[in-house]
């Protein structure tokens, strides 16, 4: 891990000065006694994480809100963490309104603009762990949040300050969401679902085991009736979750062969989005059959994750009613879109109920995204990376410029829009009283949105984690 590596090696440095500087000093000098009994009370102290220091950024070229006309030569200033002004021109600390020690960051080379947000990972999974399919039976969940953390610091490098984690196993995201809110290490602003809602052997349930493994797996958020599932959704909100992740269809990963249409009754969609709404919660569902995805937009889900299957019906009830589509599109590309594709791609050897979903599956996720973008559907990025590996988000992007957005347009999926879609008022923009979330780009993205790949800066929250297109440890 780099952050890691990188402050071992300054801990390491640092106990090699002092022990030259204990060799050179002559034994006549070193006192006889101890000093333990002089430390005063608290000496050494525990560390602390880190706090944003009033900072202005200089930047060549200014996306302040995607979607408005970017200006050149502009200042961002930013105080506690939040963006207080946004000025024109290279101001100091003086015209700024800082103090004269107030951090100043060159961007002047550079296209600066909000940092971007994806609406569906899964942290917990891909990375080194894929190697070994069996590691789900043997590891910890600690061994996972551990999996978790490496990914986080791999999509914050990559300029997403924001993730919305929608399933993982147990509290493993929860406990990494709080350990980066705290600063006890790096990582991405975390919306976390946690365990999915499901019905029995729904994709979120467990397959392709023994009776006796699957029944000793604990799946909370597996439930059968309203009256269940309302359970289910105040369980999720009870032990942590900030948005709730439904499955009302099943899968194309799942083992079952229960098809990928609805298997959620109406009844249970209506007391699962409503549970979620009555406790403040967003509600987003995994749909990929056609029925599925109209029926929970009718019973008022908030965003419909992938939408393979969606037609025109189902984009336009999506539009009317201001569903959010959010079409992981980028893992398609990365599994294979064709059949010769796939079977040379990293999925070729799924098991056989898998693998027959994905071959019907092939390109139809770009069909339905290049209508939406007709359409005018409402879209935020989402990836479903974990599938494809992590710190390539930006590459969702460049998916839907391919399938005829705008360059512009791309960049609002991953900040305004996504900020609406996910009801986060204080990011997606730099405006004042935003979140201090700012990335900043080699090449302008307007002009060939390849550029996005190329992230020189990151700063989350007012913390500087990248500059220069390296890795910040302290």
């Amino acid at each position: 891990m780099k952050l890691w590596g990188a402050q071992l090696m300054n801990a390491f440095r640092k106990l090699l000065m002092l022990g030259a500087v204990a060799l050179s000093v002559p034994a006549s000098a070193v006192p006889v006694t101890s000093t333990v009994a002089d430390l005063p009370p608290g000496q050494p102290e525990h560390a602390v994480a880190r706090k944003a220091v009033p900072t202005i950024i200089h930047a060549g070229t200014l996306l302040a809100v995607p979607g408005d006309r970017p200006v050149r030569n502009a200042s961002v200033i930013l105080v506690d963490g939040k963006v207080r002004a946004v000025m024109p021109g290279f101001v100091d600390a003086a015209s700024a309104g800082l103090p004269a020690d107030a951090q100043i960051i060159d961007l002047r080379d550079k296209f600066v603009l909000p940092g971007f947000m994806d609406m569906h990972v899964h942290l917990q999974s891909g990375g080194a762990s894929r190697t070994d399919p069996m590691l789900r039976l043997r590891e910890p969940s600690e061994y996972w949040a551990l999996n978790a953390y490496v990914n986080g610091v791999a999509t914050l490098m990559a300029g997403f300050t924001t993730v919305r984690d929608l399933g993982s196993t147990g509290d493993v995201m929860f406990g990494l969401r709080d350990a980066i809110r705290d600063g006890i290490v790096p990582g991405p602003k975390i919306i976390a679902a946690g365990e999915g809602i499901s019905p029995t052997n729904g994709h979120a349930d467990a397959h392709g085991l023994r009776r006796d493994l699957m029944e000793a797996e604990i799946r909370p958020g597996v439930c059968d009736g309203a009256d269940e599932c309302r359970k289910a959704v105040r369980n999720a909100i009870k032990y942590g979750a900030d948005v709730i992740k439904v499955h009302v269809t099943g899968g194309v990963l799942d083992e079952s062969d229960a098809g990928t249409e609805q298997q959620f009754t109406d009844d249970e969609l209506k007391a699962i989005v409503e549970a979620g709404h009555m406790m403040g919660r967003k509600v987003t569902t995994h749909a990929h059959g056609k029925s599925g995805i109209d029926a929970a937009v009718r019973a008022g889900y908030d965003s419909i994750e992938h939408a393979m299957w969606a037609d025109e019906e189902s984009l336009r009830l999506m539009k009317e009613r201001g569903t959010w589509l959010v079409p992981t599109v980028w893992p398609i590309t990365w599994v294979g879109d064709s059949p010769e594709k796939i079977a040379q791609g990293p999925f070729r050897n799924l098991r056989p109920n898998s693998l027959a979903k994905l071959y019907k599956l092939g390109d139809q996720p770009k069909k339905m995204v290049r209508m939406a973008i007709q359409m005018g559907v409402p879209i935020a990025l989402g990836t479903d990376n974990g599938i494809a590996p992590h710190g390539t988000n930006a590459r969702e992007m460049l998916e839907y410029v391919n399938a005829g957005m705008s360059p512009m347009e791309a960049l609002k999926t991953g900040t305004v829009n996504a900020a609406m879609a996910g009801g986060l008022r204080d990011r997606g923009k730099l405006a004042p009283g935003m979140a201090g979330d700012v990335i900043a780009l080699d090449a302008n993205p307007l002009d060939n949105i390849d550029a996005v790949l190329s992230v020189n800066f990151v700063m989350r929250d007012g913390l500087v984690f990248k500059q220069d297109g390296q890795e910040v440890s302290e």
